[in-house]
């Protein structure tokens, strides 16, 4: 194995429904496309897909939300639209994606435009709760090289989302991934993860002072040069001394021994689902930072094509893979928005990460 790729969300941005969205959408979207370096034209383009989907959101959508991100790896970045609204859902999304299709006096353009303008699209719907549509933008320095590649191949194993409690501008949970990139590229000329390692932080708390301590659980398992969940955690955890202290889960995917890890101190949930199955992984009672547990490292099967979700107390644990049909075949980004935005709470930061599983 190589060193390891590391994968997580910066500059996130969450915009809800409201008369001004498509004109925030607009701005926010260049702002960011600007800063990851993209040309004129791209920034038009995406400019025009933020818009889009916006207006979408606002004609179609109970109610919903927009976000924006810049999802970075260590060899590539990308922006990211997602639109995820809570109802009534999309009943034919195959005639929502012919181009000029509206339901509704929108720009005209069509789900099928935003996929063209995008270098990765998709869209997943359940009917009557909500639909979430995804565009990816990658920037220049991703383009063609065998590294940014990589980044693509890691993109569609893992990712992570969070949403600030209602009235905060920042979020006290964080998420980060680490991807172990085989050596010998696949036949696309990438090199497909062989593991990958995850870490969900929940600070204590709201607000900065819990952000300030996610965000330091973040660097640590960034930098850390440790291999095992134990050690990676105690790292964790004599940083986090001085701060609120956090809730914190690792798990680590090999895909090829079909093993996953896990070790956690606090409330955060994590599950593999396979199927219709949902088997939990146990976090010990703790507080990271403060009043730490003896570690244990505990191990599960993981089949072919199963998923393995990770998700802080600002989601309901109850929910259910067979509540979300189609689901669990798509890019973990996908995954990760239905989840929080079927199970999320607003009165709590949420914050999720999934790791998905060759399927062969």
């Amino acid at each position: 194995m190589n060193a390891p790729l590391l994968s997580a969300a910066e500059d996130v941005v969450w915009l809800r429904a409201g008369e001004a969205l498509a004109a925030s959408a607009r701005r926010e979207a260049g702002a960011l496309a600007h800063r990851l370096g993209m040309s004129a034209d791209r920034v038009a383009r995406i400019e025009l897909a933020a818009t889009e989907a916006a207006t979408n959101l606002l004609r179609h959508a109970d109610d919903g939300s927009l976000i924006l991100r810049v999802s970075r790896a260590a060899d590539g970045a990308a922006l990211e639209i997602l639109a995820l609204d809570i109802g009534p859902g999309i009943p034919d999304i195959d005639a929502a994606l012919r181009d000029g299709h509206s339901g509704g006096g929108t720009l005209g353009i069509g789900l099928g435009a935003i996929s063209r303008l995008s270098d990765d699209f998709d869209v997943h719907s359940l009917d009557g709760r909500g639909t979430l549509v995804l565009a990816r933008f990658w920037a220049p320095a991703a383009a063609g090289d065998l590294g940014s590649r990589s980044a693509r191949a890691a993109a569609r194993h893992v990712a992570g989302l969070t949403r600030p409690i209602s009235g905060e501008t920042v979020c006290g949970d964080a998420w980060a991934a680490r991807a172990d990139l085989a050596e010998t590229p696949g036949l696309s000329g990438e090199r497909p993860p062989g593991r990958v390692t995850a870490m969900m932080c929940d600070g204590l708390g709201h607000g900065p002072l819990a952000a300030r301590a996610s965000e330091r659980a973040r660097q640590v398992f960034q930098n850390s040069t440790r291999t095992g969940l134990r050690d990676i955690l105690q790292e964790i955890h004599l940083a986090l001394r001085g701060t609120r202290g956090a809730a914190v889960c690792l798990v680590s995917a090999d895909f090829a021994a079909r093993r996953v890890e896990a070790c956690g101190a606090g409330n955060v949930s994590a599950f593999v689902v396979d199927g219709q199955r949902r088997t939990a992984l146990i976090s010990l009672p703790g507080i990271v930072g403060s009043h730490l547990p003896s570690l244990r490292v505990f191990d599960a099967p993981l089949p072919p094509g199963a998923t393995v979700v990770v998700h802080s107390d600002g989601l309901k644990d109850r929910w259910a893979p067979g509540d979300f049909p189609g689901l669990f075949t798509r890019q973990p980004v996908m995954i990760a928005g239905q989840i929080l935005g079927q199970a999320g709470v607003r009165r709590d930061d949420a914050g999720i990460v999934v790791i998905t599983t060759p399927a062969s």
